[in-house]
């Protein structure tokens, strides 16, 4: 039995939502450690973004993060602060 090749990875633009978003998430890796959470995070954010998902608050509550050095309502805070930063550049 053999496996295929890995499909390729799609590298999203310096200037695109998608890269500006996932690269935010990825700076808070002190708060949020797990790859697969922040991964999971930049998803929803995404969709929020483009008027298809939850507020930070929600989409941090619903997805479950293993959270370190802050809390939930803290978190979401940043976050929101952050959005219309990168919703406009």
């Amino acid at each position: 039995m053999s496996t295929l090749p890995p499909s390729p990875v799609k590298k999203f633009s310096e200037d695109s939502l998608e890269k500006k978003v996932y690269s935010y998430i990825d700076s808070l890796e002190k708060y949020i450690p797990l790859m697969n959470d922040r991964n999971r995070l930049s998803f929803s954010l995404l969709n929020y973004l483009k008027g298809e998902g939850d507020p930070p608050d929600i989409t941090i509550r619903n997805n479950k993060l293993h959270i370190k050095n802050t809390n939930q309502s803290e978190l979401a805070k940043m976050i929101e602060d952050k959005l219309p930063e990168l919703k406009t550049d």
